[in-house]
């Protein structure tokens, strides 16, 4: 924020103040949340199936007899052993209930059941029957649980495969569903953020541009936005998503536990969460406040770019190539600093998580390897918690971009929150047509306490010409500023039709109004565009007859200008001479045709030949209108109907021409001293 700029306070909850900006997407939102949930509840799904998977690979000849009988000599040892102060009696019991015959196999009868109720669950399409599985699609086909070998039938394994795939494949597209919802909203917000600081920006007064640096505000308009929408944009995709599959896989992790009966893992990670969580909350704090120093910093970059490239005539008249780039270099380098001090805490977020992530597993690995753990039971624990490992990745991502970007937003609702529009009321007054007169009735106005106008009063009576004289700083452009309610008086009032300015609607105000400025203000567009900026529906013959009545129909089209009405201006009219820029700038106030026209030193930096052709445009310009012009060069003036002299926001003098030369005083000073010059030059 520029030294001038009016300090805001950054409001609470930004996040969600920005997520204001998705409601009316809420549909596409509702979309990609949802699929974001079916992303967690694929991957949980997967992540059920592993074990399966690797248990039918562990099993091995499980089911062979050299397999069963070492299985079973396992069963007795670890029964003898489980009670070393057992008498023998009740060990040989035990021992004997364990060489009874089995109705079944416990890996066996897990199987099935497994089977069974995945077909349940899912409705898949075949059922179990016994020691047999039935297919009944694609093909009705029955085959045996265990093959002749011993070994689990490899259907049972296809089975595992088919399903694993069918729901990575179902997560992957939730994933794609859930990526491309959630990031056209993010971008459809942030495009929309945009528009509104250009609309609230559009809405400030003069006075509000008096007192900011122009190159800020292109800043926050597209470098601070640029920041919320790589940020945003992403960010909405990973919230929706990443925290789900932690659920998926936080959901697995516990099924595994439960099953398995060892809740280690599960301590471990209750330990290494908050070990996670604390380091990336105190550094993203610390990226937000850095961040929002940086984009300070761009601004900066901005703000000398602007004015160097503004100002390139007086650069180069002054031979400043090598001073203009010093200042910027010395603007890029405390940028570039601020990026880096922020970028290496941006940096260390991750490092930190894996670092904590892989501490965790290794202990986990170095409790279960104590203990015996089988590599079906590891899978079945470490598989959720490998996957975990991406989201929870993104999830810390997502993190450090927000506080990133959260600079940003602190920034953006800055300039949201400033209000220096000018007021209109509820009812305001719909000018119709203005008939009577403008009324200056004791007006006075201040800017940044210093007084500019003091108590002035002045009628301007419709159809009439009222010029305004006075040396520089005198307020002759202040008055022309409180008539078109540039600006709102400090004291008094200024009224149209004894109408208050400030009880009419802006627009209707401005519509009874046609400016032309000291220096034309043209658009980089066509010459046609920058005449019918006024009445953008004007036809073709409308613009033509408007730039004759100007006199600059014949420089358009005389070959200086190769697409006549159709040539490319450039930023600010530089491809035109100074009388062309004037003429099509007096061309668009007599296509506009309003009833009030304000000449604001209209003639004052022309040479002499091209002064005539402007007079006589504005001439016509001025015909049936009522006009109220600041006039430097008094020549241009003299047939007005009312002269005022201004001097400190007072009227020194006042009347006609012959009026004010026969009083002898400033007026005439003036006019004699320019005479005098004029002479000279000549």
């Amino acid at each position: 924020m520029s030294r001038n700029e009016p300090k805001q306070k950054i409001k609470p909850q930004v996040f969600l103040r920005l997520l204001q900006f998705t409601k009316p997407y809420w549909l596409r939102l509702s979309i990609g949340i949802l699929a974001g949930m079916l992303v967690g509840g694929s991957l949980f799904v997967t992540l059920l199936l592993i074990p399966g998977l690797v248990g039918v690979v562990d099993s091995g000849g499980a089911f062979a007899s050299e397999s069963k009988e070492r299985l079973l000599a396992e069963r007795i040892v670890r029964t003898i052993g489980s009670d070393p102060k057992a008498s023998n009696e009740i060990k040989i019991e035990a021992v004997t209930r364990e060489l009874a015959p089995q109705d079944d196999d416990p890996q066996l009868t897990k199987v099935l059941k497994q089977a069974e109720s995945a077909a349940r669950n899912f409705r898949l399409p075949y059922r179990v029957e016994g020691r047999s599985i039935h297919l009944l699609w694609p093909v009705d086909y029955t085959f045996d649980v265990v093959g002749a070998s011993g070994r689990i039938a490899w259907q049972i394994f296809a089975i595992y495969t088919i399903l694993f795939v069918v729901f990575w494949a179902l997560k992957n597209v939730a994933h794609y569903v859930n990526g491309y919802c959630t990031r056209y909203v993010g971008a459809r917000a942030v495009a929309d953020m945009r528009a509104a600081i250009f609309r609230r920006l559009m809405d400030q007064s003069l006075n509000f541009y008096g007192k900011v640096d122009v190159g800020h505000m292109i800043s926050r308009c597209t470098n601070d936005t640029s920041a919320l929408e790589s940020a945003v944009s992403h960010s909405v995709e990973d919230l929706t998503n990443a925290p789900l599959q932690v659920l998926g896989c936080l959901a697995a992790i516990l099924v595994a536990c439960r099953q398995y009966q060892n809740f280690s893992l599960v301590f471990i990670l209750l330990i290494g969460f908050p070990i996670i969580v604390l380091p990336i909350n105190i550094i993203g704090r610390k990226i937000r406040k850095l961040y929002k120093k940086a984009y300070a910093r761009i601004a900066d970059v901005f703000s000398r770019m602007h004015e160097s490239f503004s100002c390139i005539r007086v650069v180069k008249a002054y031979h400043a190539e090598n001073q203009e780039t010093v200042r910027f270099d010395a603007a890029n380098n405390r940028y570039f600093r601020q990026v880096v001090r922020a970028l290496r805490y941006h940096l260390m977020i991750s490092p930190a998580m894996e670092l904590v992530a892989v501490s965790c597993v290794l202990v986990f690995l170095l409790y279960t390897y104590a203990q015996g753990v089988t590599i079906t039971e590891l899978a079945a624990l470490l598989s959720p918690a490998f996957m975990a490992y991406r989201p929870i990745k993104d999830i810390a991502k997502v993190v450090a971009t927000l506080q990133q970007s959260m600079g940003a937003a602190d920034r953006f609702f800055e300039l949201i929150d400033t209000h220096d529009e000018l007021p209109e009321k509820p009812d305001a007054v719909e000018l119709k047509a203005f008939n009577r007169a403008i009324e200056l009735e004791h007006v006075s106005f201040k800017y940044d306490d210093k007084i500019i106008i003091d108590d002035l009063s002045l009628t301007i009576p419709h159809g009439s010409m009222v010029a305004v004289v006075g040396e520089t700083g005198s307020g002759k452009t202040t008055v022309a500023n409180l008539i078109a309610r540039f600006y709102d008086v400090s004291s008094g009032a200024v009224r149209i039709d004894g109408v208050d300015v400030r009880d009419c609607s802006i627009a209707s105000l401005r519509g009874l109004i046609g400016v032309v400025n000291q220096d034309a203000i043209l658009f980089d567009d066509t010459i046609a565009y920058n005449i019918a900026y006024g009445k953008p529906d004007a036809t073709r013959e409308e613009i033509v007859e408007a730039a004759k009545l100007a006199n600059a129909h014949e420089f358009i089209v005389d070959g200086r200008h190769p697409a006549g009405y159709d040539t490319e201006v450039g930023e600010k009219g530089f491809l035109l001479s100074g009388g062309e820029k004037q003429r099509l700038a007096i061309a668009r106030a007599i296509l506009r045709n309003p009833p009030i026209l304000i000449l604001d030193e209209a003639t004052s930096a022309l040479d002499t030949v091209t002064e005539k052709l402007v007079q006589d445009a504005l001439n016509r310009a001025m015909s049936n209108r009522t006009v109220f012009a600041i006039a430097h060069r008094l020549s241009t003036i003299q047939k007005a109907d009312l002269i005022l002299v201004l001097e400190h926001g007072h009227i020194a003098e006042a009347g006609s021409h012959a009026e004010l030369m026969a009083k002898n005083g400033m007026y005439r000073r003036l006019h004699n001293t320019q005479f005098e010059m004029d002479e000279v030059h000549s």
